[in-house]
């Protein structure tokens, strides 16, 4: 089988090729990505991969990829709701042209396409609600990240029913594992503690996440791929809702720290309180379950991969904390 991984360099879509080669060793990947500042070729290093740099809404580097491949599993995406805030054009032109622009190839090559997306499009749900989203919750995103990621779900829906492409959809919750860029939540404040400066919470941190191992999520995308049924949106999440806060005193704790030892900062603009998913289609329908059942055993082996890969991350440290200072958080 030749896959086709889009923002294969980024978080997710960098464990997935890595768990697919060491997985599925008779698949060949290639690997599109714009290596903005979230891609990096170091997440791929070692790997026997193709990459190709460029952007994913240009046709004339998408459609010969496309042509090339069996499937087309489609992370690429601009994420991250501080920066859409700070500047919504990247995420239209990533995540709504892009999509757009996948989408045309895989209808003129007939290449199934299996479409990355959040549970962020759904909104959020208040604190003490016991509910949680499903594949019918009805679309209420609050920042230019979820609106483009709602528009790109919507776009994959419209040509799968207008034209017969072979897609499926799946919206996980929130992912952490090695390879995350640490300008995201868990990551920064991992990297702040090894760092010596003291982890940053927005508001009261009682915001509550919906947390899965990234090795889960793309678990859960492969059995979709293989036995999902097109046009289907499956929500992936691992029953792992806990606050903000909680978060950074389990960090803290697993370092050695006072759990108390974290600074509050200024919020993020609609910050959203809740996210829960109900994956119970997936796992009845396709057999999939989470391997990482324990968050704090997670946490430790990630706390570990960012101890042990420095590295990696260090180069990018100071600028992130000195972008994120100069807003007061």
């Amino acid at each position: 089988m030749r896959v086709l991984v889009t923002g294969g360099a980024g978080f997710i879509g960098a464990n997935f090729v890595r768990q697919t080669l060491t997985e599925r060793p008779d698949v060949q990947v290639t690997v599109l990505d714009k290596l903005t500042y979230a891609g990096s070729r170091g997440s791929l290093a070692g790997l026997d991969v193709e990459l190709v740099e460029g952007d994913v809404a240009d046709r004339d580097v998408v459609d010969p990829l496309v042509a090339q491949a069996d499937v087309v599993v489609h992370f690429a995406a601009e994420s991250h709701n501080d920066n859409s805030l700070n500047d919504p054009w990247p995420f239209v032109h990533t995540n709504i042209v892009g999509t757009f622009t996948v989408l045309e190839a895989v209808r003129r090559h007939g290449t199934r396409l299996h479409h990355i997306s959040t549970d962020e499009v759904y909104g959020d749900l208040e604190l003490d609600d016991p509910a949680k989203f499903t594949a019918t919750t009805p679309y209420n995103p609050s920042s230019p990240y979820s609106s483009t990621k709602a528009g790109s779900d919507m776009l994959v829906r419209a040509w799968v029913r207008s034209f017969g492409v072979a897609a499926t959809l799946s919206n996980c919750s929130n992912n952490y594992g090695p390879y995350q860029h640490i300008e995201k939540f868990i990551p920064r404040q991992i990297t702040n503690v090894l760092d010596g400066r003291r982890p940053k919470l927005y508001g009261a941190g009682l915001n509550v996440r919906d947390w899965i191992h990234v090795a889960d999520h793309n678990a859960a995308v492969w059995d979709i791929i293989d036995r999902g049924q097109v046009g289907r949106t499956y929500l992936i999440g691992a029953d792992g809702e806990m606050s903000n806060k909680a978060v950074v005193e389990l960090v803290l704790e697993l370092l050695g720290k006072d759990p108390g030892d974290y600074d509050h900062v200024a919020d993020r603009p609609g910050h959203d309180l809740r996210y829960a998913i109900d994956s119970r289609p997936l796992r009845e329908e396709l057999g999939w379950e989470p391997r990482f059942h324990d968050f704090r055993a997670g946490l430790a082996d990630t706390i570990e991969w960012y101890r042990t890969n420095e590295a990696w991350w260090r180069p990018q440290k100071d600028a992130v904390e000195a972008k994120y200072a100069a807003t007061g958080q």
